[in-house]
C-alpha cells in the first residue's frame, strides 16, 4: 500500500543547528485535543472537526496517543506497533494516521535535534503528501505566488489554493533569499551552511510553495494559465473560493471578540444638511417602462447635457430608489441590520454613497454624503484639490470630454461585514458593489439619465477628500451620473445589431408616459 507520510529517522538529542542530526517528525496540532471515551476508542477534536477512531489494537492506540505529547517519528511508532501487535496492526496505524492527516489534525516538522527548522501546518483540511526531497541538481525556486506573514518571531509562508503553511525558524528563513532565483538544493545548503535544507524543501514543495519549471522556463511567468494571474488577484480568488484551504469561512463572526457590531447608519457628521425631495413611488410605478424594456435598452452613457444639468429632484429620486434604508431591524446575532432596494449578504448593507456634485440644479457643488436613513445629504467638503482629483479620475475613467455632473462615490464601512464574515468579507462587499451598480443603471435608465459605472478609482483620493480612515471606511466603487442629451455625439461601444435581429432600442413609453420615460426612449444605437 502506498505510504502517504514519509519520514526520516527518529530525532536525536538536541545539538547546535549546524551539527545536530536532522529528522522529520509529526504530532497532533497544538489546538487539537485527544480523549479516550472508552471501549478502545480515541477521539481527536480539532478546530474544524472531530475524528473518532474505534476498535484500535492496544499498541496502536498507545502509539497514536503519543502524537498528542510532542513530535514523534512515525517510523519509530510503526516499529513499536509491529513489535507489540504484528504487521496487521501497522496497517491500522497507517490508516489512522492518514485519517488524522485528511482532517487537518497533524503537523510535520523538520527538526535539528529538538529545535524546529521548519514546520508544515494545516490551515484547512486535505491530504498531505511529503514526497521525496528534490533530486540532486534539480533547480528550485520560490513560487512568485508565495505569501509570507510575520507572527511569533517567525515567518509563515503560504501558497494560494493550498491548505498547508510552512513556518520557518530565523535561521531557515534565510533560505527564502536564496530561493528568490533558481538554485539547487546542494547550492542552497552550501550557501547557508544549514543542515536540513533538503528536508525543508520537502515541506515547501508539499505546501505548493516551489515554482514549476527551470531557468529560462519559468512556467508561472510564461505559461498559461498561471501567467495570466497577478499574485494578489489569485490570492483573493483562491481564498474566497476554496473553503477547505482556510481556517474559517463565511459567517464565523471573527470580529465578535474584538469589537461591537457597527450600527446600520454611521454617526451624523454634524454638518449642514439638505433634505432631498421624496418621490411618489406609486405614480412612478404607473409610468415606468417595464423591466424588460429597461434591461434591453440600458447602456453606459458618457455624455451629459450641459444646457440642462441634473436636478436635485432627479438625484433625490435616483438615491431614494437605489440606496435608501427602508427599515432597520435586529438580527438574531444582535447586529443591527438594514433593508435597502438592492440585496446584501446577511442584510449588513455596509455601502455608503457620497455624491460629488459639480453641476446639479438645487445642490451646491462639493462632496456630500447621502444619509440612507433620513434621505438627506450632509455636507462633507467644499470643492478643492482633493475633490478635483476625484472628479478628474472619474472623468478619465469614463473617457469623458467634460467633467461629470455628479460622481456617486461608493464607500464601504468594512467593519459591518468583517464583524460577521471571515475570508469572504471583501469579495462579498464587491458583490454588493456590483448589485448596487446594476440597480443604479436600471433606475437611471428608467429615469432617462446618463449613467456610467467605472472599473476603478483611487481610495487614497477618497480618504483625502473625506478625512476618513481608509481601513475603517474606504472607496470601493464609482459611477458618473448626469442629465442625458437628447442626441448623443458619440456612439456606444457596442456594435449595431445584425440585420433581422430583434431590436434592443428603447420602445415607446406609451400613452400617459412621465417626462423622464420620454427621455428613456431617446437612446440611439451606433
Amino acid at each position: 500500500m502506498e505510504r502517504v507520510l514519509l519520514t526520516a529517522p527518529a530525532p536525536a538529542p538536541a545539538a547546535p543547528l549546524a551539527a545536530a542530526p536532522v529528522t522529520t517528525s509529526s504530532r497532533l496540532r497544538p489546538d487539537a485535543r485527544l480523549t479516550t471515551p472508552g471501549d478502545g476508542e480515541l477521539r481527536i477534536t480539532g478546530p474544524r472537526s472531530t475524528l473518532t477512531l474505534r476498535q484500535l489494537p492496544l499498541g496502536v492506540r498507545s502509539e497514536l496517543a503519543l502524537l498528542a505529547t510532542g513530535w514523534q517519528d512515525l517510523d519509530a511508532l510503526g516499529a513499536r506497533v509491529v513489535a507489540a501487535d504484528g504487521m496487521r496492526a501497522l496497517l491500522r496505524l497507517r490508516l489512522a494516521v492518514g485519517r488524522l492527516d485528511e482532517e487537518g489534525l497533524l503537523e510535520h516538522a523538520v527538526l535539528s535535534g529538538e529545535s524546529e527548522l521548519a514546520r508544515l501546518s494545516p490551515v484547512g483540511r486535505g491530504r498531505t503528501v511529503l514526497g521525496p526531497a528534490p533530486l540532486a541538481g534539480r533547480p528550485v525556486k520560490l513560487s512568485r505566488f508565495a505569501l509570507a506573514q510575520v507572527g511569533g518571531g517567525r515567518l509563515t509562508l503560504a501558497a494560494p489554493g493550498s491548505h498547508l503553511t510552512v513556518t520557518l525558524c530565523p535561521e531557515a528563513s534565510a533560505l527564502l533569499g536564496v530561493l528568490a532565483d533558481w538554485t539547487t538544493p546542494e547550492a542552497a545548503g552550501e550557501r547557508l551552511a544549514l543542515a536540513g535544507t533538503d528536508a525543508t524543501l520537502r515541506l515547501l514543495h508539499a505546501a505548493g510553495l516551489l515554482a514549476p519549471g527551470a531557468p529560462g522556463q519559468d512556467l508561472e511567468d510564461t505559461a498559461l494559465p498561471a501567467a495570466q494571474w497577478a499574485p494578489a488577484e489569485l490570492w483573493l480568488h483562491a481564498r474566497s473560493r476554496n473553503p477547505r484551504t482556510v481556517a474559517g469561512y463565511g459567517g464565523t463572526y471573527p470580529g465578535r471578540d474584538h469589537f461591537a457590531p457597527l450600527p446600520a447608519a454611521p454617526p451624523a457628521r454634524g454638518t449642514r444638511r439638505v433634505a432631498l425631495p421624496v418621490p411618489d413611488l406609486a405614480a412612478i410605478a404607473r409610468t415606468d417602462p417595464s423591466l424588460t424594456e429597461v434591461l434591453e435598452s440600458r447602456r453606459s452613457v458618457r455624455e451629459h447635457d450641459a444646457a440642462a444639468p441634473l436636478t436635485d429632484v432627479q438625484l433625490g429620486e435616483l438615491l431614494y430608489r437605489t440606496a435608501r434604508c427602508r427599515q432597520t431591524f435586529t438580527g438574531g446575532d444582535g447586529q443591527e441590520l438594514a433593508d435597502r432596494p438592492y440585496p446584501s449578504g446577511g442584510a449588513v448593507h455596509e455601502l455608503e454613497v457620497y455624491p460629488l456634485v459639480t453641476a446639479c440644479a438645487g445642490i451646491e457643488p462639493g462632496l456630500w454624503h447621502y444619509r440612507t436613513d433620513r434621505h438627506e445629504l450632509e455636507h462633507v467638503a467644499q470643492p478643492g484639490p482633493a475633490t478635483a482629483a476625484l472628479v478628474h479620475g472619474a472623468r478619465e475613467g469614463a473617457l469623458m470630454t467634460d467633467d461629470p455632473q455628479v460622481v456617486l462615490l461608493v464607500a464601504a464601512r468594512f467593519g459591518r461585514v468583517m464583524w460577521k464574515y471571515e475570508t469572504v468579507a471583501y469579495p462579498l462587499l464587491l458583490k454588493h458593489v456590483g448589485v448596487f451598480y446594476q440597480t443604479v443603471y436600471l433606475v437611471g435608465a428608467a429615469m432617462g439619465l446618463a449613467v456610467c459605472g467605472l472599473g476603478g478609482g483611487d481610495a487614497a483620493d477618497f480618504a483625502a477628500a473625506t478625512g476618513l480612515d481608509p481601513l475603517a471606511e474606504g472607496g470601493v466603487g464609482e459611477l458618473v451620473v448626469g442629465s442625458r442629451p437628447a442626441r448623443l455625439r458619440h456612439p456606444f461601444a457596442v456594435p449595431p445589431l445584425a440585420a433581422g435581429a430583434p431590436s434592443a432600442g428603447a420602445p415607446s413609453a406609451g400613452p400617459g408616459a412621465a417626462p423622464h420615460a420620454g427621455a428613456f426612449a431617446a437612446e440611439e444605437r451606433p
